[in-house]
């Protein structure tokens, strides 16, 4: 276990958007208005950020919470007692009585890329006041998941989470969402001072940070003081940087079924690496490894597993 999480009760707190997904595939388009097209699958499963990170967190085998906000609906129901399932806390959720649980509808096509019609709701009425500081510091590590996606959480809200958990000596983590308003530095800028782990997607640290390499993007956010930046940087793998190190990662090789999920599952086992202390190396090859193992099956979280069934996997490629 990583320095610091002694005496914790959660190893992490996921802190973001909570969603229910129904997913449905295979999907090449949509048929035109006013007519009927079938699919061989549909499901639901849950998703957002929080959720997804916090399942595969709790697959790995960390003691996690997650916060953030669901309707009083049945889809809030469902999201809640799928994470009661895994063992996760949830006594940081709160039920808002005026929106819905957010919602995905999924489109995969038969090489398992997705298209996603997406409600905001309750995601978008999280605020600074529902944050319950009680359950933050009682976690080794806060994740932010899905940032971009929480109008009233967003930018400096955010941030002053961040630095009051920081200063509770909690360590603080952070992962983003496509920002369709298009303010990218302009909205996340208050949170990078305040942040020790940074994992987004390369698409959307490009976006931030208006460079195009990826030690360069990197570099951007090592430079308002994040200690490590881990970019999900898709079939490409990984690039993960420090001040001291640079670790370039391929994937895994396997049979993606649905990408849904996958740059979650990798934040979820970047987090349990440094949760349990593990060199930076190994942190990354295990990310690569839940993420790789995630889109094996359908849905955000289906194909994650254990800690040692990722070790063994991983162990075939070493």
């Amino acid at each position: 276990m990583a320095a610091g999480q002694e005496g914790k009760v959660f190893d992490v707190l996921c802190l973001g958007i909570m969603v229910a997904d129904v997913v449905a595939l295979p999907v090449s388009g949509l048929p035109p208005k006013g007519t009927l097209a079938t699919v061989e699958r549909m499901e639901l499963h849950t998703g957002g950020c929080a959720v997804n990170t916090g399942i595969s967190l709790a697959r790995l085998g960390l003691r996690t919470a997650v916060m953030g906000k669901v309707g009083m609906d049945g889809f809030g129901d469902y999201v809640l007692a799928v994470l009661r399932s895994h063992g996760i806390d949830v006594q940081g959720v709160v039920r808002d009585p005026v929106n819905n649980t957010s919602g995905t509808m999924v489109m995969v096509d038969r090489d398992g890329e997705r298209t996603f019609i997406h409600y905001v709701g309750a995601n978008g009425a999280l605020r600074e006041e529902d944050i319950d500081f009680d359950l933050v510091r009682q976690a080794g590590i806060l994740h932010i998941a899905g940032h971009n996606l929480m109008p009233g959480f967003d930018g400096e809200v955010a941030a002053r989470v961040l630095e009051r958990a920081r200063a509770e000596g909690v360590v603080t983590s952070l992962d983003t969402a496509w920002d369709f308003s298009g303010r990218w530095l302009k909205l996340i800028e208050p949170c990078l001072r305040h942040l020790d782990l940074f994992v987004p997607s390369i698409e959307e640290a490009r976006q931030i940070a208006g460079r195009e390499d990826p030690a360069e993007v990197a570099e951007f956010f090592l430079d308002y003081g994040i200690r490590i930046v881990a970019l999900k940087m898709g079939s490409q793998g990984c690039y993960v940087r420090t001040r001291d190190e640079e670790i370039r990662l391929p994937v895994y090789p396997v049979k993606a079924v649905d990408a849904t999920g996958a740059g979650d599952a990798f934040a979820g086992g970047f987090l349990a690496g440094v949760a349990l202390g593990w060199p930076l190396e190994r942190t990354a090859r295990l990310a690569n490894a839940v993420g790789a193992l995630c889109v094996t099956a359908v849905g955000a979280t289906a194909g994650v597993r254990s800690l040692e069934e990722t070790i063994e996997f991983m162990g075939q490629f070493s």
